[in-house]
C-alpha cells in the first residue's frame, strides 16, 4: 500500500482556511469602507480559524505521542503487553509499526530471559554444591543475600538463610568450617561426626569438604560467593581405585618374583634328589637376586608410605650438588652467587637422585651421552628454581598429566613411585614440581622452593 505523506494530509485540512483567507478580505470590503478595519478583522478571524484547524488536525498526533510515551514507560517498568493503533497510512503509521516491532522483540527477549532465569534457578537449587552469596549490610556485618537448597539444608536445617548475619550462622557451624572460612581462600577440610566417640579413628565418621570463595562487585557493591562441596564419596571412590591399582601392581610384582622362585626351588629339589649339585649355586644365586629385588620393591613402598617430616637445615647448593656429582654424573650450570635453602639433606638427595637417574635413562633411550644431563639454579622473587634437563625424547601429553601420580609408570618393570616420592618430598619442603618438554628436545623438570 502506498504511503501518504502527513504533510500532504495536513495541507488538505488547512486548504479551506487558506481559501477563506483569500476570500474574506473581499467579502468584508463589501461591508466596510475602511481598509485597516478590514485587515484587522480578517487577521483576527483567520488566526482563530487557523488555531482551531491546527488543533483539530494535530489532535490525533498529540494523542499518539501520549500513547507512545505511556508504552515507553511501560517498557521501562518491564510491561510489554501494550500496543498503539494508528488508522492512517503515513509516516506516523511507520513509527507505530516500528514501535510495535520493538515491543515484540522486547517481549520475546523478556520471555527468553525469564526462561533462562528459571532454568538457572532450577540448576542452582538442585546442585549438591552449597552456595552462599554474602554482602555488607551497610553496618559492616556480612549478611546472606542468596542461598540455595543445599546451603539451607547443610547450614540451617533447611530454613531460609537470606538476611541472616554470617557471624551468627558461624556460631552454630562445626569448628572446622569456622576455621576454614576464617582462614580465607580455598581450602579442603574434614568435619567429624559430633556423635562419634572422641577416641574413634574410623574415617567413616569424617566428612570431607572443599570450600572455595570468590569476590566480585554486583550493582556497584562488593559481594562474596562461598561454594561448599562435599567430596567424601568422590574421594572414597578415588581411594578405592587407588587401592585397586596398588593391589594390581603389588600382585604383578609378587608374581614376577615368587613364580620364578617357586620354579627354581622345585628344580633345585629335583637336582638334589638326583644327586646333581653342580647347578645349585646358579639356582640359589637367581633365587637370591629375585628375593632382593622383591625386598627392594617392598622397601620402596614402605618408604613412600612412611616418609617422615623433613628435618630442615641450611644447605649451600654448590656443596650439595657437588656431593651428588660423586654419586651420579651431570653438568652443573655456573651460579653467579651462592644460593642457600632450608632442606632435609637426606630426603632432598633422594629426590634429586631420582630425577637425575630418570634424566640419564631418558637420554640413554634417545642415544644421548651422560654429559647431556644438566642442573640449573636461578633466583626468582620469593622462590629458588632448580631445573633438571635431559636430551631424551620428552613426554607426550598423557604421560605429562600422569607422571607425578603414584603407581603410574611407563617402564616395563617400573613401580611408579620414583616421581611420586620426589613430589612428596618437594611438597613437604613447601615447594612445587612441574614437568615440561623443552623446545629443542628433551624434558625439563622444574622445582620451585620458597626463598626468603
Amino acid at each position: 500500500m502506498k504511503t501518504r505523506s502527513f504533510t500532504f494530509t495536513l495541507f488538505l485540512r488547512l486548504l479551506p482556511v487558506l481559501a477563506l483567507a483569500a476570500a474574506l478580505p473581499w467579502f468584508l470590503a463589501y461591508w466596510m469602507d475602511r481598509g485597516w478595519v478590514v485587515a484587522g478583522v480578517s487577521t483576527v478571524i483567520l488566526l482563530a480559524l487557523m488555531w482551531w484547524a491546527l488543533r483539530r488536525a494535530t489532535a490525533p498526533i498529540r494523542s499518539l505521542l501520549r500513547a507512545l510515551a505511556g508504552t515507553t514507560s511501560s517498557y521501562r517498568d518491564g510491561e510489554f503487553n501494550f500496543g498503539v493503533h494508528w488508522r492512517g497510512n503515513d509516516e506516523f503509521a511507520q513509527l507505530v509499526q516500528a514501535h510495535a516491532e520493538l515491543g515484540d522483540v522486547l517481549r520475546e527477549q523478556r520471555q527468553s530471559l525469564v526462561q533462562r532465569e528459571l532454568l538457572l534457578d532450577t540448576m542452582v537449587q538442585n546442585t549438591p554444591v552449597a552456595m552462599l552469596l554474602l554482602t555488607d549490610g551497610g553496618d559492616g556485618v556480612q549478611r546472606v543475600t542468596f542461598s540455595n537448597t543445599a546451603a539451607r539444608k547443610l547450614l540451617h536445617g533447611g530454613w531460609k538463610l537470606e538476611g541472616q548475619r554470617m557471624h551468627e550462622l558461624l556460631e552454630n557451624m562445626p569448628i572446622e568450617l569456622r576455621n576454614a572460612i576464617a582462614r580465607g581462600g580455598d581450602s579442603l577440610f574434614a568435619v567429624r561426626d559430633p556423635d562419634a566417640a572422641e577416641d574413634d579413628d574410623d574415617d567413616d565418621d569424617e566428612q570431607i569438604y572443599h570450600l572455595s570463595r570468590r569476590a566480585f562487585h554486583l550493582n556497584g557493591r562488593p559481594h562474596e560467593l562461598l561454594l561448599l562441596r562435599l567430596l567424601t564419596a568422590e574421594l572414597r571412590r578415588q581411594e578405592v581405585q587407588t587401592w585397586k591399582k596398588v593391589i594390581r601392581v603389588i600382585s604383578h610384582e609378587l608374581n614376577n618374583s615368587l613364580a620364578p622362585i617357586a620354579s627354581l626351588a622345585h628344580s633345585g629339589a629335583e637336582l638334589v634328589r638326583r644327586g646333581r649339585y653342580d647347578r645349585l649355586e646358579d639356582i640359589f644365586g637367581t633365587v637370591e637376586e629375585r628375593a632382593r629385588h622383591l625386598e627392594g620393591f617392598i622397601r620402596g613402598y614402605a618408604r613412600f608410605a612412611k616418609l617422615p617430616q623433613p628435618q630442615l637445615q641450611t644447605v649451600a647448593w654448590s656443596q650439595f650438588l657437588q656431593g651428588l656429582q660423586q654419586q651420579i654424573n651431570f653438568r652443573m650450570a655456573p651460579m653467579v652467587d651462592e644460593q642457600y635453602s632450608r632442606l632435609d639433606q637426606s630426603q632432598f638427595s633422594q629426590a634429586m637422585l631420582n630425577l637425575l637417574k630418570n634424566a640419564h635413562e631418558a637420554g640413554a633411550d634417545n642415544g644421548a651421552a651422560d654429559e647431556s644431563v644438566e642442573v640449573r639454579i636461578a633466583r626468582l622473587p620469593n622462590w629458588l628454581r632448580i631445573e633438571v634437563l635431559d636430551r631424551g625424547s620428552g613426554m607426550n601429553e598423557a604421560v605429562l598429566q600422569n607422571a607425578l601420580m603414584p603407581f603410574y609408570s611407563t617402564k616395563r618393570n617400573g613401580t611408579g613411585l620414583g616421581l611420586a616420592l620426589t613430589r612428596e618430598i618437594i611438597e613437604a619442603h613447601g615447594g612445587r614440581i612441574s614437568l615440561q618438554n623443552r623446545k629443542d628436545g628433551g624434558l625439563c623438570v622444574a622445582i620451585l622452593l620458597p626463598h626468603d
